[in-house]
């Protein structure tokens, strides 16, 4: 299931926005297929309150917005995705040894300065 892409929004999306930026309109309808990098996911809240710049246009899908229901993929997937994680034979390869201080990815842990 796909989130609302507004920031901190945990709901579910239902619609899809879309910007024309050529005709200076933002297009909001029914929840896309497959996550577009140009679009933009948004619940139901969100795809009924937005607000365009003065001078844009706002076009909305009539009717209502409904969650998508699963489909067999999804299902399918998802399915597949337990039963790997569950499997006792699968293999989890060991992190790989550094040598030293140095930067081996982006992420680090950094002391907590209140408990120290």
């Amino acid at each position: 299931m796909r989130r609302c892409s507004r920031t901190g929004c945990l709901n579910p999306a239902v619609a899809t926005l879309t910007y024309a930026y050529s005709e200076s309109t933002a297009v909001v309808g029914p929840l896309a297929t497959y996550s577009e990098p140009h679009s933009y996911d948004l619940c139901e809240e969100h795809a009924l309150r937005l607000t365009v710049p003065r001078g844009w246009e706002v076009v909305r899908h009539d009717g209502s917005f409904a969650l998508p229901e699963p489909s067999v993929d999804d299902l399918t997937a998802l399915a597949e995705a337990v039963r790997e994680a569950g499997r006792v034979d699968r293999q989890v390869e060991p992190p790989e040894p550094t040598s030293g201080p140095g930067r081996r990815g982006h992420l680090r842990v950094l002391p907590d300065p209140v408990n120290d």
